[in-house]
C-alpha cells in the first residue's frame, strides 16, 4: 500500500530539478555538497535523460545514475525519480516515426526539440512502458528514491494531436460515449449546416474549417485529447504501483493550463505538484495564491508540493525580469502559507548549453556561493528545516469558489454574445476580494459536497446539469450563502441551449429569468447603484425580470435605467444573489465583504493592508503564517491571552509585534 507523503518526508521538503547528465562526473560531488549547505533534501532526477538512459533501442545504461543516485543518498538527499519519458530519443523519432505528433494542417512535428510525442501513438506507449518498467525494477529498493515523477508538464507544448492515430482513437472515444450514431448526431446538433453524420469513419477532426467549429465536437475533442494524455500518465503509474506499491507517484501540473481538467487528474495523484511562475511585473502576486489555493482544491485540502519556481527569473517572457532580492523567499512562504509542504525549484545548477541556459537555478553560471541567489537559496533552506510542524497540516476554509475545467473550455469556445468572456478573469475577480480580506478560499466542482462551506461562489458557471442543480439548491436550502454571476446556467454538457429562459435551471433557485443579453463594447461603462453608493459596472449587463428574488442593486443610467443589476433571493434557510453584470472590484470587496460578515466567516486575524495571514492547523498545533508585502515595518496585532513561538527566529511572543518590511513569520500557537 502506498506511504503517505508525510510518512515518506516527514519533513519540509526544499531542492528542485536535477539535471547530473548534462554535467561531468566530477561536478556531481561538488554539488551534493553544495545541495548539503543550502539545506536541500529532495531532487528530481532524470526529467529529459531518455536518451542517455536508452542510447539505442533495448541497450541500456544506468551506470551514470547508480552513482548519481548513491551520491545523493549519501550527502542526505532524496530522489523525486523521474521517469524520463517526457521526450523521445532521436533514435526512436526516426525508428518510429508515427510516434511524433501532428499538427492542425497535417504536418507531422520535427525531432529537436520536446514534448514532440502523439500520445495516441502506439509505438510511443510500448517504448514509454518498456523504459518505465527498466527504471522501476532497477532502483525499486534504492534508500534514495522517495516519489516517482512521471513525465514532465503534460500538454505544456502539445495537447493537440492530428494523427491518423489520434483519428482512430477520437472514434474509438466517441462509440464509448455515444454508443451510436444517432447519439452523436444529437449530442452535437448535427442537423444544423447539414453536418449530419451516418458513420463514425465520416467524423473528421475540428481543424481547418472554414468557419465556426461545432461546439459540441470542439468540446468532445478536448475532452478526448485530455483523456488521451491522462492515459499516459495512467499506463506509466499501473507499471510503478505494480513494482513499487509503497512508492508515491506524481506528476507536475501547471501555472492556469486550461487543456488539462486537473480536478480529474488529481484522483490519480499521490500528490499534487505545480510548477509556478508569476511575473515580477505582477507585484505582489494574487495569481500566486490563487493556484496555490486550487491546488491545494484539487485534493480535497491535502497539502500539495511546489515543484518548479525560478530563483531569479525565467527565460522565455518577452523581459525576463529579475526578482528583486527577498522576493523568492517571500513567495516561497506563500507557497507554505497557503498548503505547500515541499518548496522546489527549475533547477539546481543553471545550465551551460540548450534553449533554457539563461534560466536561473539555485547555482548560477558563476558557481559562487557567495553569489546573492544562492545565498538566499540557502537561507530559505535552512529555514525550512526549523519548519517540520507544519508538514500535514491544513486550512479550514469557509468560502469556496466554483471551478469547472469542461466550463472553462465551453464558455470560451467561439460565437458567445461577447467574445472576451475570459473565464480565468471571472473567477479571479472574486477570488481577488476574499484574498484581500485575508478570507480561506477553497475551489470546488458544481458535483461536490458543499455543505462544509458558508458561502459558494460560482462565476460565470455556463455550462450545468440538473445534478448540479440540486446540489447548489440543497446547499441554499440548508442555510447557504450562493452567488451566481451573468451568464450562467446557459447550456448543457454538449453546449446546447437550455430553452425556457435564462438561467434556465437555475431560475427557481435565483428567483428570476434573463430576458436577453446586452453586452458592451470595449471601452464602454454604465453605472449601478446600491443604497450605499452608486458604482460602474462594464462587459455585459444581463436583462433580469423578478420572479421572487429582491433588487439588491439597480443600473443608474442609459436605457435599462431602474432595471435590477444585482438581486437576492431567500430560498429555503439560505439565500442566493445573481451579479447581472462586471461590476468595478470596489463593488465585489463590499460585497463580499458584507456576505462574509452576514455569516460571521472572518480571516484568522485582523491585520494592515498587503500584509498576508493564514492559519494550518492540524496535529502538531496551530499556525499563524505572516507575509508582510509591504516595504516598510507592519505592526500586527495578536491579541492578549496567547502566547507563540516564531518558528523563523525562535522568538516567543505575545500581544503585538512588528514585521519588517518585506519578511515573514510563521507563530505555532503555545499549548501551555
Amino acid at each position: 500500500m502506498v506511504k503517505e507523503i508525510q510518512e515518506v518526508l516527514p519533513f519540509m521538503s526544499y531542492g528542485g530539478d536535477y539535471n547530473p547528465e548534462q554535467w561531468s562526473e566530477d561536478v556531481w560531488l561538488e554539488d551534493a555538497r553544495q545541495m548539503k549547505n543550502a539545506g536541500v533534501n529532495l531532487v528530481s532526477v532524470g526529467i529529459f535523460s531518455w536518451a542517455v538512459l536508452e542510447r539505442q533501442e533495448d541497450e541500456f545504461d544506468f551506470g551514470w545514475l547508480d552513482k548519481v543516485m548513491d551520491i545523493l543518498h549519501q550527502h542526505g538527499v532524496g530522489v523525486c525519480l523521474a521517469t524520463a519519458t517526457a521526450s523521445t530519443p532521436a533514435w526512436f523519432t526516426k525508428k518510429y516515426p508515427d510516434s511524433v505528433a501532428v499538427d492542425k494542417k497535417g504536418v507531422p512535428y520535427s525531432f529537436g526539440s520536446r514534448q514532440h510525442y502523439s500520445p495516441s501513438s502506439p509505438s510511443y506507449r510500448k517504448g514509454i512502458s518498456k523504459l518505465v518498467r527498466k527504471l522501476a525494477e532497477r532502483y525499486q529498493n534504492h534508500p534514495a528514491l522517495k516519489m516517482w515523477h512521471v513525465n514532465n508538464e503534460y500538454g505544456c507544448h502539445l495537447s493537440e494531436c492530428y494523427s491518423e492515430h489520434s483519428l482512430r482513437a477520437f472514434h474509438d472515444w466517441l462509440k464509448e460515449k455515444y454508443t451510436n450514431i444517432e447519439g452523436l448526431n444529437e449530442g452535437w446538433g448535427t442537423n444544423f449546416w447539414s453536418q449530419r453524420y451516418n458513420n463514425w469513419e465520416e467524423i473528421d477532426f475540428p481543424a481547418n474549417q472554414v468557419t465556426f467549429y461545432n461546439p459540441g465536437q470542439m468540446l468532445d475533442y478536448k475532452r478526448f485529447m485530455n483523456d488521451k494524455i491522462f492515459e499516459l500518465y495512467k499506463i506509466e503509474k499501473a507499471i510503478l504501483r505494480a513494482i513499487t506499491p509503497d512508492i508515491p507517484i506524481f506528476t507536475n501540473f501547471m501555472y492556469q493550463f486550461k487543456p488539462l481538467n486537473y480536478f480529474e487528474w488529481a484522483k490519480e495523484m499521490d500528490l499534487v505538484t505545480w510548477d509556478s511562475y508569476p511575473d515580477p511585473r505582477e507585484g505582489i502576486p494574487v495569481s500566486h495564491a490563487f493556484h496555490h489555493d486550487l491546488m491545494r482544491s484539487l485534493k480535497k485540502g491535502q497539502p500539495f508540493f511546489l515543484m518548479e519556481q525560478v530563483s531569479s527569473h525565467v527565460n522565455w517572457r518577452d523581459i525576463n525580469l529579475t526578482k528583486k532580492s527577498g522576493v523568492m523567499r517571500l513567495w516561497s512562504y506563500s507557497t507554505i502559507a497557503r498548503g505547500g509542504d515541499g518548496i522546489m525549484f527549475f533547477q539546481w545548477r543553471q545550465g551551460r548549453a540548450g534553449a533554457e541556459k539563461f534560466h536561473g537555478a539555485m547555482i548560477p553560471h558563476s558557481n559562487r556561493e557567495d553569489s546573492r541567489v544562492y545565498k538566499e537559496v540557502s537561507q530559505l533552506g535552512n529555514e525550512l528545516k526549523k519548519l517540520d510542524s507544519l508538514v500535514g497540516t491544513k486550512i479550514d476554509a469557509k468560502v469556496a469558489i466554483v471551478f469547472d475545467w469542461e466550463n472553462w473550455w465551453a464558455v470560451e469556445l467561439e460565437g458567445k454574445p461577447h467574445n472576451d468572456l475570459d473565464y480565468l478573469s471571472r473567477v479571479e475577480t472574486y477570488y481577488k476580494a476574499l484574498y484581500a480580506l485575508n478570507i480561506a478560499v477553497d475551489f470546488v466542482q458544481p458535483k461536490d459536497d458543499l455543505s462544509s462551506y458558508e458561502i459558494v461562489i460560482a462565476p460565470m458557471l455556463y455550462i450545468i446539469d440538473e445534478a448540479e442543480v440540486a446540489n447548489f439548491e440543497t446547499f441554499v436550502k440548508d442555510g447557504g450563502t450562493l452567488v451566481v454571476s451573468f451568464f450562467s446556467g446557459i447550456a448543457d454538457k454538449n453546449d446546447r441551449i437550455h430553452l425556457g429562459g435564462y438561467p434556465a435551471l437555475l431560475r427557481n433557485l435565483l428567483g428570476l429569468y434573463v430576458d436577453e443579453f446586452v453586452p458592451y463594447e470595449h471601452g464602454k461603462e454604465q453605472l449601478f447603484r446600491s443604497n450605499i453608493d452608486t458604482y460602474s459596472c462594464s462587459m455585459w449587463t444581463d436583462m433580469i425580470r423578478l420572479k421572487g428574488a429582491e433588487a439588491i442593486a439597480s443600473y443608474d443610467s442609459d436605457w435599462i435605467k431602474d432595471t435590477p443589476a444585482v438581486t437576492e433571493h431567500t430560498y429555503g434557510d439560505g439565500k442566493a444573489y445573481y451579479v447581472g453584470t462586471e461590476p468595478e472590484s470596489r463593488w465585489v470587496k463590499e460585497f463580499v465583504s458584507q456576505l462574509a460578515a452576514n455569516k460571521a466567516v472572518v480571516p484568522p486575524l485582523t491585520v494592515p493592508v498587503n500584509v498576508e495571514v493564514t492559519k494550518r492547523s492540524g496535529n502538531s498545533g496551530e499556525h499563524l503564517i505572516f507575509i508582510n508585502h509591504n516595504e516598510n515595518d507592519s505592526e500586527i496585532k495578536l491579541g492578549e491571552g496567547n502566547s507563540y513561538t516564531n518558528l523563523v527566529t525562535n522568538e516567543v511572543i505575545s500581544q503585538n509585534f512588528s514585521l519588517k518590511g518585506n519578511d515573514v513569520a510563521v507563530l505555532l500557537l503555545s499549548t501551555n
